[in-house]
């Protein structure tokens, strides 16, 4: 499978931490497990679906889908390929007026966020592109044209930061306390900002940390008490959640 990465334009990366141009000769399907960006897919040819209960839907060639916390399993056509574009941690508020929350746990047209002539537009063109240049140049002019200015709110950003430095491990309430913020009033802006509730979004940061550690030479106790969970059985909850599988059985597939 092809995962070729591209760092985005000089205006776009504020916003944008990488694109990927992605495709695979073969019928596939995979699971994607919860990250802490928003991304958008611009499919140019091949069919995506999302296997949700055994039921198979077919999603937009053009989506995006924001963060979640819980496994994603996918089916690609045989010769499918994508540009993938991941947004930084508040960067989606920059290119629409949608919260960011209401697309947490979600996969939804683009059509439902961007005028649809637009985005019949970028199709087209996507269509008969022949070359990855020309592709990225068309994803990315669309992203520029689409690009609102507005302030950024370096109190969030600041928060985020905190999260990531803690690995996740960080209690919202001291969190709120560094910030000198209510609460309520650091949820609602974080959540419409970054698209998850900060509790949620350092649970999914300490996953992807868990996630880097079960390749080492760790036990799982190991793993489990490195990153402050209570007990096994909460370790194995969660990582069961994020995964579908226990992080046994995950280690023995890798």
């Amino acid at each position: 499978m092809r995962f070729d990465k591209v760092i985005p334009s000089d205006r776009l990366r504020p916003y944008i931490k990488f694109m990927v141009i992605t495709g695979n000769a073969s019928e596939n399907i995979y699971k994607v497990f919860p990250s802490t960006a928003m991304v958008i897919g611009f499919q140019y040819k091949g069919q995506l679906s999302s296997i949700t209960n055994n039921s198979e839907n077919k999603l937009s060639p053009m989506g995006i889908t924001g963060i979640g916390d819980s496994v994603k399993i996918f089916r690609n056509t045989a010769g499918i390929g994508t540009i993938l574009v991941y947004f930084t941690e508040t960067g989606f508020a920059h290119f629409s007026t949608s919260p960011a929350h209401e697309l947490f746990n979600q996969s939804v047209s683009l059509d439902d966020l961007f005028e649809q002539e637009n985005i019949r537009i970028l199709d087209e063109i996507l269509a008969l592109a022949i070359t990855d240049a020309e592709r990225i140049k068309a994803v990315e002019t669309f992203l520029v044209s689409q690009l609102k200015e507005k302030s950024v709110d370096q109190l969030i950003i600041r928060a985020v930061q905190f999260i990531y430095h803690s690995k996740g491990d960080i209690r919202i309430k001291s969190l709120n306390e560094q910030l000198h913020i209510s609460q309520s009033a650091f949820e609602k802006r974080f959540r419409k900002l970054v698209g998850a509730t900060p509790k949620k979004f350092a649970s999914i940061v300490r996953f992807n940390t868990v996630l880097q550690d079960i390749g080492k030479e760790k036990s799982l106790t190991e793993i489990c008490y490195d990153n402050n969970f209570f007990d096994q059985a909460h370790f194995i909850k969660e990582f069961k959640q994020f995964t579908g599988d226990t992080p046994d059985n995950f280690r023995r597939l890798l």
